[in-house]
């Protein structure tokens, strides 16, 4: 698929279809819990089919954001649960000497092969729209690898601890995504919410840079990066629209409109509705009511793609995920 012009197509639509990061939710539709589907590439296959039977999500079918994966496959410990995202509970490096120490892991390790191998059977059962896979940034790996505290306090007292990891992430990161791209995968969508918490300065030392190399070593005319960042992005966004990606994915910490007024028009921007707060707490009249008030600000905006914020929580009312696409068609006049 000619992806560069695929972009082109959706910027250029009039009528958007919403491209929310809607995965988990799936596991409603198979009966399943989310330790089930984590367990096996088939359940994860299955489930994005499932999601994009029922939703018109016919721009883009995204797939699953365990920002736990990639540190997993570096040794951390991994908290598990039935209903909820699997988390990392406790940092795995104490210093400079575990940092140089750590072995990068190889290709395909832990769980990251059976995420590389559920996104290309995705890719072959969804066969009306582009399918991508869900990678962590490689801040945000380090963050967990460390502590996001300590990530942020060495980012400013000792950097090289930092550069270290970094550097060992972005290698993983690579190898990572190129299997991605090798098991059939249209692109995915990187999660670099931790560097929403650094200055323009820090952001442009020790994401920017590592962002771009990763971007550089696999998006090409057949695979895109789209980048996703959930925090307050506003101050970072000459740094972050530099990073070479393809497409913009901002979470709801700041106002979409905001955004839309510093982007250039010929790059696609997604976002920005509340996954926890409106999207799993809310009603389907507050998602619909939430959904008009973005589309209103945000819909005159050639380059304005509606989304969720974040990752959708995997317990979320079906209701509210439907009254979104709903209000949405409604906004369009379908």
């Amino acid at each position: 698929m000619d992806m560069r012009a695929w972009l082109t197509r959706l910027i250029d639509s009039k009528e958007k279809k919403p491209i929310p990061i809607l995965s988990f939710p799936g596991v409603q539709l198979l009966g399943v819990t989310v330790e089930d589907l984590i367990a096996d590439s088939g359940t994860q296959a299955r489930a994005l089919q499932a999601v994009a039977d029922r939703c018109d999500t016919a721009a883009a079918a995204v797939g699953f954001m365990d920002l736990s994966v990639e540190a997993e496959a570096f040794g951390a410990a991994v908290r598990f649960s039935a209903g909820e995202v699997p988390t990392i509970p406790a940092p795995l490096i104490d210093g400079e000497e575990a940092a140089r120490a750590l072995p990068v892991p190889p290709p395909g390790a832990g769980r990251t092969s059976r995420y590389i191998e559920a996104i290309g059977q995705a890719a072959r059962l969804i066969t009306d729209r582009p399918v991508f896979g869900g990678v962590i940034g490689p801040f945000s790996l380090a963050g967990r690898l460390m502590g996001m505290t300590e990530a942020m306090i060495a980012s400013c007292t000792q950097p090289d601890i930092v550069h270290i990891l970094l550097r060992k992430a972005t290698e993983f990161i690579i190898s990572y995504v190129n299997g991605y791209k090798d098991a059939g995968a249209h692109g995915v969508v990187m999660a670099e919410p931790a560097a929403g918490i650094l200055s323009p300065a820090l952001n442009d030392a020790f994401s920017t840079p590592y962002v771009r190399e990763i971007v550089g070593a696999a998006q090409d005319d057949t695979f895109l990066v789209l980048y996703h960042n959930c925090g307050n992005t506003l101050p970072l966004l000459p740094s972050i629209l530099s990073n070479g990606a393809a497409a913009y994915h901002f979470g709801n910490a700041v106002a979409m409109d905001e955004v839309l007024e510093r982007v250039p028009g010929d790059v696609a921007v997604m976002g920005n509705l509340d996954p926890s707060g409106l999207f799993h707490g809310g009603t389907p009249e507050s998602v619909r009511e939430g959904t008009r008030a973005l589309m209103a600000a945000c819909g005159k905006y050639r380059n304005f793609i509606p989304s969720s914020g974040c990752d959708i929580p995997p317990l979320t009312p079906w209701e509210n995920i439907d009254a979104f696409f709903g209000a949405v068609r409604e906004y369009y006049g379908q």
